[in-house]
């Protein structure tokens, strides 16, 4: 009969087996699409595999680390959710109370439906405002006027916006910026030393660069003010304790974790008919919600157009993917890279997207 230690290295050699064989698909994976790099994560019952492949500049050959820091792009938005409820259960925030009553938005000044928008319609995408109003790395946006498209809680419209309105609002009722906040709040508990929504100087070392679709070089940003629509800097392994924490409810009262959990919009979309896809999609607060074949999934996306990054959470299966890429490919991947790590199946949230295009 094998011995106990026997059995255990065979686990081991079979599990590096696996992975040897998956890094090599994902290798092709990456060539096929044109995805100049990624760091990715995968966790399944307290395992975890770590995966870097690539470079940080195509032309450099520089290669990709698990250190190397990346923009997570609108997955930052997902923080700001996290940090909107850590601050609801402290009593300082009101989820349905308007957001205008906290902090007179200058923006909306000329915007009379705008007194309606609460912090539960920013999370679920449903405040009625656009995604960006004029393009938010210009100085002018700053002041530009802001007009909602749809009447609030009526429909399901994607919105940075909205995410910007409920930013500016909690960095009034804290008297914090959110750089300030989501350090406090998430990245110094959750020991996520990689990460910051502004440049900081110590990145200048291994930061990647991104690449347009035809695998290009395109720009190393440095943001210089944080901004939790997109703005966010990170890497794979950082954003993954922050991937844990929202699957175990880290920080959160029990009944705010299940905000995350629990449909709070159906997701129909503004001014589109409904499609079978819409079905197996929902949306809760600040995380997109898939009926998949693997059981109920939690999700989000992030495109900064040169950088694209995703992640799913299984909480039946105590199963997490995630991955960051500096490509605009990146997300061509996404559905690949599920069947590869966690199984053959339907995962749903990527057809949704590509539907809203």
């Amino acid at each position: 009969m094998p011995s106990k230690n026997y059995l255990i290295l065979l686990v081991f050699l079979l599990g590096f087996l696996q992975a040897s064989a998956q890094q090599k698909e994902l290798a092709a994976l990456l060539r096929e699409k044109h995805v100049t790099g990624i760091q990715l994560v995968h966790t399944k019952n307290n395992h975890v595999t770590n995966y870097t492949l690539g470079y940080r500049q195509a032309n450099t050959r520089q290669p990709l680390t698990a250190r190397s820091t990346m923009q997570a792009a609108s997955l930052g938005k997902v923080v700001l959710a996290y940090v909107a409820l850590r601050l609801h259960d402290q009593g300082k925030l009101d989820l349905n109370k308007p957001l205008l009553s906290y902090y007179p938005y200058p923006r909306l000044h000329n915007e009379p439906r705008a007194d309606r928008i609460t912090a539960r319609m920013v999370l679920t995408h449903t405040s009625g405002l656009p995604n960006w109003a004029d393009n938010p790395l210009a100085e002018s946006w700053k002041t530009s006027a802001l007009n909602l498209k749809f009447a609030p809680d009526s429909c399901w419209n994607y919105s940075g916006e909205g995410f910007v309105l409920l930013q500016k609002t909690l960095e009034h009722i804290t008297g914090k910026s959110w750089e300030q906040l989501a350090q406090e709040e998430v990245f110094i508990p959750l020991k996520m030393t990689h990460s910051s929504y502004v440049w900081q100087p110590r990145f200048a070392k291994n930061a990647a660069t991104g690449h347009d679709k035809a695998g290009k070089p395109t720009e190393i940003r440095r943001f210089s003010e944080p901004n939790a629509g997109f703005s966010l800097l990170s890497t794979a392994p950082d954003y993954n304790r922050f991937v844990q924490a929202l699957l175990q409810g880290t920080g959160l009262q029990p009944a705010t974790h299940q905000l995350l959990l629990q449909p709070a919009s159906e997701a129909n979309r503004c001014g589109r008919p409904l499609t079978p896809t819409d079905a197996n999609i929902a949306w809760a607060y600040g995380l997109g919600l898939a009926t998949t074949s693997h059981g109920p999934a939690l999700w989000h996306w992030g495109s900064n157009d040169d950088f694209e990054g995703f992640f799913m959470v299984f909480p039946d299966r105590d199963e997490t993917l995630l991955f960051l890429t500096n490509s605009a490919n990146g997300l061509k991947i996404a559905d690949d890279v599920l069947r590869l790590l966690c199984g053959p199946g339907d995962y749903k949230a990527l057809q949704w997207l590509a539907e809203d295009k």
